[in-house]
């Protein structure tokens, strides 16, 4: 499911699935895209911080258009102790790779993968960043 912004509707809650995972997009090429997700941030739960938040800057090949200063998204990860992914979504090998990935986060943080939970696998991603 996608939404542009949160909060997310009341009036289908009754309809919504569970959410096991929040992907925020940031496009590196728009100052309003970071400015979204950060004014979108103060609606996610804290709970879900612990696992289940990544962020996913899109327009990486692009460093000479960039909007966004690359210290403000590495300080959301930081700051909210969530991934940071990078993709650029015009190559499809990266494309595919990135969708790969977040589906295999997906399936992590819905508990379908024996032994390892939301959290012990957000702690790898950060001390593999950290490396």
């Amino acid at each position: 499911h996608l939404a542009t912004s949160l909060p997310l509707p009341s009036e289908r809650d009754h309809l919504r699935p569970r959410i096991d995972l929040i992907v925020f997009m940031i496009d590196i090429k728009s100052k309003y895209s970071l400015k979204n997700v950060e004014a979108s941030l103060a609606y996610v739960d804290a709970s879900f911080f612990l696992g289940k938040v990544c962020f996913l800057v899109t327009g990486v090949g692009r460093v000479n258009n960039c909007s966004i200063e690359m210290n403000a998204v590495w300080k959301l990860g930081e700051v909210y102790c969530s991934p940071v992914l990078f993709c650029e979504l015009e190559l499809e090998g990266i494309r595919v790779a990135t969708a790969q990935r977040l589906l295999r986060m997906l399936q992590i943080c819905a508990g379908h993968v024996p032994g390892v939970s939301a959290l012990s696998f957000g702690l790898l991603m950060r001390n593999s960043a950290d490396d």
